[in-house]
């Protein structure tokens, strides 16, 4: 839940469960995608799988989420 008590929707309710599964917050992923800004969703996804092991879903919804709100 959100401050607001609204419930988190869409990437972003993938986070907790990423933060824990992984040990890293959210922040040191999109660390790692900005390392790698210069690919394409799918090949962004691909690097969180491949040399991060992590699952696809996970990897899809930070990169979705990172695409979407670029700093």
């Amino acid at each position: 839940m959100t401050p607001d008590n609204k419930a988190v929707k869409g990437p972003a309710s993938y986070f907790p469960a990423i933060e824990k599964k992984y040990g890293h917050p959210v922040a040191y992923w999109f660390g790692v995608l900005k390392t790698v800004s210069d690919l394409k969703h799918m090949e962004q996804v691909a690097h969180l799988k491949n040399q991060h092991k992590m699952g696809h879903g996970h990897a899809n919804a930070l990169v979705a989420y990172y695409r979407a709100n670029p700093s």
